[in-house]
């Protein structure tokens, strides 16, 4: 898909090259702008919203499918189900030492005899260490990825969990949250459940925050999400420009209706975030998208060979739906051992799961013979 091209934008009429210069120069030392400059500076305004812009129809979804300050109610959304149930899935490996906090902030929203959650899973993908134990303790149901779908010999990766759960939960909302997340808030869930359950038409809401860069010791108040900034706008912006409105397009905490979910492919590794959001906005189209703010979000951050993998990954995920053709390379990076750089190639998980659907229907086929 080309990118659509926008008119250029002239420059505000009856404001000099001169005068536009000067009054910038003065905002950027902090000086006051003189009476007389008062003009100029509104239209300096005026010119950077222009250029600020999105594309109209971006625009037009983005003021319509954006929800900054998100208040739905746990008891409007409660009603808002009709019927409806919602399941939660945390995907976790080697996660003792968070996930347990955050399955307990979320357990109160599955008491009740109406509760807004109807059932809170953690999907584990094989840890070795104790996160069964504290997600058990913590109140989730926990299921390992064989359980989820005995038969079928499990892939390694993220995506792959995630394709496992829709067989081992029943809901027709599904909530995904990252099992890593530090100072998690419930309030996650209902905001990330609002347009499913009050918007016609909506089929999946990503979450979007500030995500906070935690150095060794230090926290930098902002500079997470640096595949998203490095690789995923600039791919979206050459290759799909109808989704460059997407604040935080591989953002772990989402929700969908059970029926997207099932109808689409998953990439078994980091990918999935991505493939899932082009497949919703190529079989349901833009509309489908929702966004909401999140506020703030932790996590525990992964240094640039991690994010290399990854980027290697989300790659994958773009090219196999359209663009040009991904060779199936591994990726070699370079570790500094002592006074030399030495290489180190690794394949990464770039197959893909077929739809949910299709899998059960061969196996229910399968039973009735």
């Amino acid at each position: 898909m080309s990118a659509t091209r926008l008119p250029a934008r002239a420059a505000a009429p009856g404001v000099t090259t001169s005068a536009r210069l000067a009054t910038k120069e003065r905002v950027f030392l902090g000086v006051p702008p003189k009476r007389s400059e008062g003009v100029v500076t509104e239209k300096l305004r005026a010119e950077q919203a222009r250029k600020d812009s999105m594309h109209p129809e971006l625009e037009e979804w983005f003021a319509r499918r954006t929800w900054q300050r998100p208040a739905w109610t746990v008891e409007e959304l409660r009603e808002a189900k009709r019927g409806r149930r919602v399941s939660v899935v945390l995907p976790a490996l080697n996660e003792e030492a968070t996930v347990g906090a955050i399955v307990a902030e979320i357990v109160p929203l599955t008491l009740g005899p109406d509760p807004l959650v109807d059932e809170l899973v953690v999907l584990d993908s094989g840890s070795t260490d104790d996160t069964r134990v504290v997600a058990e303790a913590a109140g989730a149901r926990v299921v390992g990825r064989e359980e989820a779908l005995p038969g079928i010999e499990p892939w390694p990766g993220k995506g792959e969990v995630l394709w496992r759960s829709l067989a081992a939960t029943d809901g027709d909302l599904v909530v995904f949250l990252d099992s890593d997340l530090i100072d998690f808030d419930a309030a996650f869930v209902p905001a990330l459940l609002g347009p499913l359950l009050v918007e016609p038409g909506v089929a999946m809401v990503k979450g979007f925050y500030r995500r906070p860069l935690r150095v060794e010791t230090a926290e930098l108040d902002a500079g997470g999400g640096r595949v998203t900034e490095l690789l995923v706008r600039p791919l979206l912006a050459a290759l799909h420009p109808r989704l460059t409105a997407v604040v935080q397009p591989l953002g772990g905490e989402y929700a969908a209706t059970r029926q997207l979910l099932e109808s689409v492919p998953f990439s078994a590794g980091y990918g999935v975030e991505i493939g899932l959001l082009l497949d919703t906005e190529a079989t349901r189209g833009l509309d489908a998208l929702a966004q909401v703010n999140l506020g703030v979000r932790k996590h525990r951050n992964r240094s640039l060979l991690q994010l290399g993998v990854m980027a290697r990954q989300i790659l994958s995920a773009v090219l196999g739906r359209g663009g040009p053709h991904d060779r199936g390379a591994a990726i070699t990076q370079f570790r500094q051992v002592a006074d030399e750089w030495l290489p180190t190639s690794s394949d990464v998980e770039m197959r893909q799961r077929p739809p949910m659907r299709e899998v059960l229907l061969r196996s229910s086929a399968r039973d009735a013979d």
